[in-house]
C-alpha cells in the first residue's frame, strides 16, 4: 500500500513539488512516482516490530483466592493486583496437577503430565501398607528428549534464564540441560534449603546462592537477582522464568512483615500471619520485577505472566494450622477438586492484552509452552504440545472449546486418593481409582462442587468417564495396581483399632469425607440412601466396645444409625451436640470379633429426621478384659 500522504503537501516526508524546476511536470512526477515506491519498498522490507521478552513467574502452593484481585481481604496484593488491572486476569485457569513437579512439567513441555509419565511430586511419596493401590513407575526427571519453551526461544534468538526452583531433576538434568543459559537457585528439591541466608542446607547450597549477607530473605534475593538478569539483557530478547519458591512450607517470613498481620491463626479461614507476610514478600518481589521493566522503557515490550503450580495447601502437613483456605473452592493442594487444581494467571502485556481484561475461558498450565512459542515468533516442528496459544483470549477472542484433562495416580501427603478428572463445558467429572466411584459438578454454577450430579446428569457423566478414558489410552497414562501388602486400618499395640474418617469408602451421591483441618469428618450426609464402610485389620479375636465420635447440629439429632459387620449389627440413634463439628464420643455397644483377619464394618443411616445424619470423625473399637 503507498501511503500518499507521506508525499502530500501535509506529509512530513519527501514532496514532488521540491524537485527542481527545470524538470517538466511529467518528468517530476514520474519521479516522484519512483522515489514513493523505492521508499514503500525500503518500508516493507524493515526490520519488524521486536519480539516481546518474556517475564514467567510461577508461585509455589499459592491459591487462587489468596489475591486481593481474586477476593482475598486477608493477604495484602498490591502489586498483583495492580498486574491484573493493567492486564488480563483468568477466572477458570488450571495447573496440570494438584501438585508441584508435574505442573512444572506441564509448563515447560506444553504437554499433559501423564503423557511425561512425570504424574507426582519428585521423587514422590513411597508405597505405603495402608493403600490399597501402589503408584506406578514414573520419570523422577523431565527427560531430556523433551523439546522445552526454554530451549524453543533460545533457538529463536532469545536469552533465557531461570531464576528459582526447578525440580524437574538433578545432576545431569538441571536447568542448563534444558535450555537455560543461567540457572540461579534451581535444583532437584522441592523446597527452600533456607528462607534466609546462607542458602544451604546439609545436603548443599542453591546454585549461585553460594555468597549471601547473613539473614538475606530469599525472595527478596531471587528479585534482586532477576532484576540483574533484565538489566544485563535490555538490550535483547530475553525470556525469564521465575520460579519463587514461596509461599510453601516451611512457612518462614521476616519477622517485621509477620508483626502486620493479626494472629493467631484459625482454621478455616485465611489468616495465618506467617503465610501472609510469606506472600507479601512475594508480591513486592513481583513489583520491583514490573518496576525494573518501567525504569528501563521495557514494559511494553515485555509479556509478563504469573500464576501457581497448584491449589493453596489447606491440610495441616505436621502443623497446627494450615496455610491457607481456599473457600469457596474445595479442598486444596494433592486434591482434584477445584481448590487443588484452579490457580491464578494474570497476563500483562501493553501490545497484546487490554487493561482490565476478564477472562473465563477455561485453560490451564499446559498453554504456556505454545502461547510463548507464537509470541515469540518460534514454530518449533519437533514440538507437539497438547496446550493452544492463549494469545487470542488476550485480544478478546475466543478458543475452539476443548476438555482439559487430569490424572493423578497416587495418594497425596494432603489425604487424597488416586484418580483423575476432566473438564468439558461447564461440566467436570472425577474419577476414583480404587473403586471407580465418579463424581459430576456443574463448576459454573456450583464453584464448591457441592451438589454431585452423578445421578441427575447420568448421560452427561457418562460420557466424560469415555472422553477421559480414551484419553487416558491416547497418552499412554500409568494407572495404579493392587498393593499385595495393604494392611487396612490395623490395631496398635494393646490392639484397639481406630478407624479414621479418611479411610472410610463412602457409597451414594453426597456423603463425602471432608479433610480440611476444621472438619476432618465424614459430613455432607444429606442423603439416607448414603452409606460408608471401613476395612480394618484385628490381631486377635474377641469382644470389641464400639466408641463413635460423632457430631451433629441443633434440629438434626434423631437418626437411626446402623453399624454392621457381618451378621452382627448395632443400631444406635444420634445425638443432638449443639453444631456438626462439636464431637462427643459415644459407646454404642458390643462387637464380637471370631477370629484375627481383616474385616468390613458398614455404617448406614436407616431414618434422618433432620437436614443431614450426622457427622463421623471416627470410629473406635476397644479389646473388653
Amino acid at each position: 500500500m503507498i501511503r500518499l500522504s507521506r508525499f502530500g503537501p501535509h506529509g512530513s516526508g519527501y514532496c514532488p513539488a521540491r524537485l527542481p524546476q527545470r524538470l517538466a511536470p511529467r518528468a517530476r512526477w514520474v519521479l516522484g512516482l519512483l522515489l514513493a515506491l523505492v521508499l514503500q519498498s525500503a518500508g516493507q522490507t524493515a526490520e519488524p516490530a521486536r519480539r516481546p521478552n518474556v517475564v514467567l513467574i510461577v508461585a509455589d502452593d499459592l491459591g487462587q483466592r489468596d489475591l486481593g484481585c481474586y477476593g482475598s481481604t486477608y493477604h495484602k496484593t498490591p502489586h498483583l493486583d495492580r498486574l491484573a488491572k493493567d492486564g488480563a486476569r483468568f477466572t477458570d485457569f488450571y495447573a496440570a496437577c494438584p501438585v508441584c513437579s508435574p505442573t512444572r512439567a506441564s509448563i515447560m513441555t506444553g504437554k499433559y503430565p501423564a503423557r511425561l509419565n512425570l504424574t507426582d511430586w519428585l521423587p514422590g511419596r513411597p508405597d505405603r501398607p495402608d493403600q490399597k493401590l501402589n503408584r506406578p513407575v514414573f520419570n523422577q526427571h523431565l527427560p531430556l528428549e523433551e523439546v522445552t519453551i526454554a530451549e524453543v526461544l533460545k533457538a529463536a534468538g532469545y536469552t533465557t534464564g531461570l531464576i528459582g526452583k526447578w525440580h524437574l531433576g538433578g545432576d545431569g538434568f538441571d536447568p542448563t540441560r534444558q535450555g537455560f543459559g543461567l540457572n540461579i537457585a534451581g535444583d532437584h528439591t522441592g523446597t527452600a534449603r533456607s528462607y534466609f541466608a546462607p542458602f544451604r542446607n546439609k545436603q548443599g547450597v542453591m546454585p549461585g546462592l553460594e555468597t549471601a549477607p547473613d539473614g538475606e530473605y530469599l525472595t527478596d534475593r531471587l528479585a534482586a537477582e532477576a532484576e540483574t538478569f533484565i538489566e544485563t539483557n535490555k538490550g535483547k530478547p530475553f525470556f525469564l522464568y521465575l520460579p519463587h519458591y514461596a509461599p510453601h512450607i516451611p512457612l518462614r517470613a521476616k519477622e517485621d512483615v509477620v508483626s502486620k498481620y493479626k494472629g493467631p491463626p484459625v482454621h478455616g479461614r485465611q489468616n495465618h500471619p506467617v503465610y501472609a507476610a510469606m506472600l507479601e514478600s512475594l508480591d513486592e518481589a513481583v513489583g520491583r520485577v514490573v518496576k525494573k521493566l518501567d525504569d528501563l522503557k521495557l514494559s511494553d515490550d515485555t509479556l509478563v505472566l504469573f500464576t501457581s503450580d497448584n491449589g493453596g495447601l489447606a491440610t495441616l502437613e505436621g502443623m497446627p494450622f494450615a496455610p491457607t483456605f481456599n473457600g469457596p473452592l474445595r479442598e486444596g493442594k494433592g486434591y482434584l477438586y477445584e481448590g487443588g487444581i484452579r490457580v491464578p494467571m494474570i497476563a500483562k502485556w501493553p501490545a497484546g492484552v487490554k487493561p482490565g481484561t476478564v477472562v473465563d475461558t477455561p485453560a490451564c498450565s499446559i498453554d504456556f509452552f505454545p502461547t510463548l512459542a507464537e509470541a515469540g515468533g518460534a514454530r518449533p516442528a519437533e514440538a507437539r504440545p497438547d496446550g493452544v496459544s492463549l494469545l487470542p483470549l488476550f485480544k478478546g477472542g475466543k478458543l475452539t472449546d476443548r476438555p482439559l484433562f487430569w490424572h493423578y495416580p497416587h495418594y497425596a501427603n494432603q489425604g487424597s486418593k488416586p484418580g483423575g478428572a476432566v473438564r468439558a463445558g461447564d461440566y467436570k467429572l472425577i474419577e476414583f481409582y480404587e473403586d471407580g466411584r465418579r463424581e459430576l459438578f456443574d463448576v459454573r454454577k456450583d464453584l464448591g462442587e457441592s451438589r454431585n450430579l452423578i445421578d441427575e446428569k447420568r448421560a452427561i457423566a457418562d460420557e466424560l468417564a469415555a472422553k477421559l478414558a480414551a484419553w487416558r489410552t491416547e497418552v499412554g497414562a500409568k494407572m495404579p495396581s493392587p498393593n499385595p501388602a495393604f494392611v487396612p486400618n490395623p490395631p496398635a499395640k494393646d490392639g484397639t483399632i481406630t478407624l479414621p474418617a479418611r479411610t472410610a469408602a463412602v457409597h451414594g451421591v453426597q456423603l463425602r469425607f471432608e479433610p480440611l483441618p476444621h472438619k476432618n469428618t465424614l459430613g455432607f450426609w444429606v442423603k439416607q440412601d448414603d452409606w460408608a464402610e471401613f476395612e480394618f485389620t484385628a490381631e486377635k479375636g474377641g469382644a470389641f466396645s464400639v466408641e463413635v465420635l460423632q457430631g451433629c447440629g441443633k434440629g438434626s439429632g434423631g437418626a437411626e444409625v446402623e453399624l454392621a459387620a457381618g451378621d452382627q449389627k448395632l443400631t444406635f440413634t444420634v445425638k443432638d451436640t449443639g453444631g456438626f463439628q462439636n464431637f462427643e464420643a459415644r459407646n454404642v455397644g458390643t462387637l464380637m470379633i471370631e477370629k484375627p483377619g481383616r474385616y468390613t464394618l458398614t455404617v448406614k443411616a436407616k431414618t434422618k429426621p433432620g437436614v443431614a445424619v450426622m457427622d463421623l470423625r471416627q470410629i473406635v473399637l476397644k479389646p473388653k478384659p
